[in-house]
Parts: structure tokens; sequence; C-alpha cells
């Protein structure tokens, strides 16, 4: 029964054409490339706005490759939020670079741009080579914010305080297909923007992902770099450092046939959020604030409440999946040595008392009040 069957915390939804999509992409013999590819980047395109798509096998591939063409090179630095999955880091240090980890704002869990540029103005300096930072004279090359949940960062804010400083931005939109501000898509406003299709985001290619620029030369540079940098059409002949980061076409055919439900799952999304914000109102929890004139796609609804570990393991006993938001960069193993600019160390308290609730775009309205009602219950 319905009552007693497990709830996942956010599983794909794949009940559109995706076997149909697949199986003919597989008739084809197309498989590397293929009408799916072209199809599914376009749509990409079409939806975002922005003037081209490239996909690739994942949303840290993207970033690793956005990174390249931002610039960025072994033993620079690069901004990012302290909270974030862990692939914005790693992408970095695959390059030989580090990240310098910024603390996030208590509200709205985005890198704290107030940080940001206290930092740049503290602690850099510039001259004709770039932005460099003050004891280590490491170049700053790129800021990567992330659009985390949804929420999409003041970009407009951001991008300016890069053209200050002669650094590149690099948006990390893998959580924020379907989210707007100021009615431009998440993922457009810098120089290059990546996406995740991980089996947990809004659509999904089982993997997948995708860098978006409004750049044509970056984009065709992207292309040749994501398909091991071969410059000649027959012979073997590679002129840079490549990768084989290619979307291939049967999860590209995924894509598409997801994309064609994107709407309706951004609409189910908001009515899973609302539901919570609702249900929860009056008790003490606190929801993610919105940028203003942010349109999110409520990718993952979560919230900050006491003893929240204790509440995810009491709710897995009524077969409720619940996770923990994630750990803060900088607590890590492998960046602990890295810079962390911070004031209070608001990413660590949200990280404590974070925690993800259900809200697959499957979800039927009887297992959301079935997670409220057990939910208010231990709270209370």
């Amino acid at each position: 029964m319905e009552t007693s069957s497990p709830i996942p915390l956010c599983e794909p939804n794949l009940n559109g054409r995706e076997k149909e999509y697949m199986a003919e992409a597989v008739d084809s013999n197309w498989l590397s490339g293929g009408s799916f590819l072209k199809r599914f980047e376009q749509q990409l395109a079409d939806y975002t706005g922005a003037s081209h798509a490239i996909g690739v096998s994942n949303g840290t591939s993207a970033l690793q490759v956005a990174l390249t063409l931002a610039g960025v090179e072994r033993g620079d630095l690069v901004l990012v939020p302290d909270l974030t999955f862990v692939a914005t880091a790693n992408a970095v240090k695959y390059l030989g670079a580090d990240p310098v980890m910024i603390d996030i704002h208590p509200a709205t869990w985005l890198i704290d741009t107030e940080l940001l540029l206290d930092f740049l103005e503290k602690h850099t300096y510039r001259n004709t080579g770039g932005c460099f930072h003050n004891e280590s004279h490491r170049r700053v090359k790129a800021v990567v914010p992330v659009h985390l949940l949804g929420n999409v960062c003041d970009m407009e804010l951001i991008n300016d305080i890069a053209a200050r400083f002669s650094i590149n931005v690099v948006e990390d939109a893998a959580c924020s297909l379907g989210s707007f501000r100021h009615n431009r898509h998440s993922g457009t406003s810098g120089l290059l923007g990546t996406m995740s299709f991980n089996s947990n985001k809004i659509i999904t290619t089982a993997g997948g992902g995708a860098i978006l620029t409004n750049d044509e030369a970056l984009a065709k540079r992207a292309r040749h770099l994501i398909t091991q940098a071969k410059s000649h059409a027959t012979e073997y002949i590679h002129d840079a450092l490549g990768y084989n980061f290619r979307l291939v076409n049967p999860l590209a055919a995924m894509g598409a046939a997801q994309m064609e439900q994107l709407p309706g799952f951004v609409r189910r999304k908001k009515e899973v959020a609302e539901y919570y914000c609702r249900v929860f109102d009056g008790l003490p929890v606190q929801f993610q604030q919105l940028t203003p004139g942010t349109d999110s796609n409520h990718w993952h609804s979560a919230m900050l409440v006491n003893e929240s570990r204790a509440l995810i393991v009491a709710l897995a006993t009524e077969s409720i999946e619940t996770r923990p938001l994630w750990t803060p960069i900088h607590q890590l193993p492998v960046f602990r040595q890295n810079l962390f600019i911070t004031r209070e160390n608001v990413s660590s308290e949200v990280s404590l008392r974070g925690m993800m609730l259900p809200c697959s775009t499957s979800i039927t309205d009887t297992q959301l009040q079935r997670v409220g009602k057990t939910i208010k219950r231990y709270i209370s």
C-alpha cells in the first residue's frame, strides 16, 4: 500500500518517450554522435536562450572543460562557494589549480558576494597579467557561482565584480535547469555555464552534462576538446590535450524525451516546495530564501532543522528517504589546506542543520502528506 511503501528522495521520472527514442537511436547505428544529440543540444539552447549548448559525458567534465576554456591553468586560484557538491571543487583540482572557498549567505545559501568582494579588494592585486593573491602571488583566474538547489545567484553583481578584477565567470548550473532570474536562464550570464543530467536531476540522461555559452569560438573549442582535440578528418592528428567527454547519442535520446516533459517537471517541483513551506509554517525550520527576481525550479526541497541527522535516521525507520546537505568543501581532506574565506562559518551551520526532503517529480499528494505529517510529529 502507498501508506507504507518506501518514499524515495529524488528518483528519475522516465514516463515519456525515453524507451522509444533510445531504441530509435540504437537502431540508427549512430551511437557516439547522431540526430538525437543534435536535437537534445538544440532543445537545451532553445529552452535556456544560450547561443550554444554542447552535450558532454557528465556535469563534472562540463566544469573541467569550461574552466579550461576560461583560461584556468596549473597553479591558478579559482573562487568557489564553500557549500556545494564536491564536483565544483574537484574540477578545479583536475586542472592543477586550487579552489578558494568563499562562505555562503545564511539566507540564500549561495556564495556570499560581500565576502567575495572583500577578499578581492583586500587580498589581491592587479597588473597587466590579471588578478593575483597578495600572499602567494598566484593568479586568481575565475569564479564559479553555484546556483544551489535551483536558487540563482545575483549574476549582475558577480559579473560586475569579476569584470572589475579581470577574472572569468563560469556558472555551475548543475541544479538549476528551469531556473530563471529576471527572465534570464541560469548558466547563461557568465562566460560559460555548465549543467548536470545525473539521475537525480530535474531531467536525466543517466549521467551526462552540458556546456552553455554565447561565444561561438568557445563553443567550437569545447566541441574540439571533448573529442580528443582531433584536428584532421581522417588522420589521427591531435593538436591539444583533449578528452573523451562526448555525450553519446542513445543517452541524448533519453534527454530529448526528458526535455519534452521539463515544463511539467518544473511545475511539480514548485508544487512540492510550496507544500513543504505551507505544512511546516510556524515550526522551527528554515527554508532557503530566493534571491530577488528568481523563479526557481526548486530542484531539491531542503530545510534547516535542529538535530537533522537524528530526524533523518528516524524517518528512515518509516521508509521515508531524506539526506543531509553536502559537507562544506573546506572540511573535506583533499581541500583542508586550501583557503577558506569566512566570518562566521555559515556553511558549516547550514550543512549541520540541513536536510533534503523527498521531492521526486513523480511523488504523489498522498506521499507528500505522509512526509509532512511524519516530520511534524517528530519536530513537535
